[in-house]
């Protein structure tokens, strides 16, 4: 609609200008006339007239030209794709886990079992739980899905039945197949990074996925296990 606009501005400019020419044109014939008092008040009127036509015309260009221009913007706003903020991955037997470092929101993909390929968003907090005790054999999986549900199903301890489906003792956390790539993915960095970069992205993380923010120990532990690892390597 702004481009609509801008070009009625433009063509009304060009209709001026016409009329501005034509005037020009009609007081040159007047002005070849001998003179008297109406001829001198004629063009007096149409020098006024001409006046005030090229300066409505310069202001519909400045304006439609304006106009063009905020369109073009706009149209390019719009078809840029917006960024992404940086996001970190923590991998495991059964999920891939994204961690967005602007607002701390997780999300992630079920790597096995029949929900392979599901986001943990589409799933019901029953198939969760289903997922949950598939993953008992791999203490990193239930950690993180843990992790998940603590953070978007708060009250998924006091589902009935799920009492008898956890098992009493807490995964534990397992670094000894920490590598760089792998810490590289949990800080959602890549190389070449620095110590400063390392601890950038750390401590943007721990703001949104600390235990006393609403985040997991299993989460803080992991990222701390990151940095300490690129930091040492």
């Amino acid at each position: 609609m702004t481009k609509f606009y801008a070009t009625l501005q433009l063509l009304g400019a060009a209709i001026l200008g016409l009329v501005t020419v034509a005037t020009a044109i009609n007081m040159i014939l007047i002005a070849n006339r001998p003179e008297t008092i109406s001829v001198v008040n004629a063009m007096v009127g149409q020098s006024l007239l001409i006046i005030c036509l090229i300066v409505l015309m310069r202001s519909l260009v400045i304006r439609g030209l304006r106009g063009l221009r905020q369109a073009g913007h706009s149209k390019r706003s719009m078809g840029k794709p917006r960024e992404s903020g940086q996001t970190s991955t923590i991998r495991t037997e059964f999920l891939a886990m994204e961690l967005e470092h602007n607002t701390g929101n997780m999300d992630g993909a079920v790597l096995k079992g029949y929900l392979q390929g599901k986001q943990l968003s589409s799933l019901s907090i029953h198939q969760l739980l289903e997922l949950y005790t598939q993953c008992q054999g791999d203490a990193d999986s239930a950690q993180v899905l843990i992790a998940y549900l603590d953070r978007n199903h708060t009250d998924w301890r006091d589902v009935p039945g799920e009492q008898t489906r956890r098992s009493s003792a807490a995964p534990q956390l397992d670094d000894s197949q920490l590598t760089r790539p792998l810490a590289l993915e949990i800080l959602g960095l890549t190389d070449p990074v620095d110590a400063k970069k390392i601890a950038d992205a750390h401590r943007q993380l721990m703001q949104k996925l600390h235990p006393d923010r609403g985040g997991s120990d299993y989460l803080a532990k992991k990222i701390n296990s990151a940095r300490d690892f690129l930091l040492d390597s």
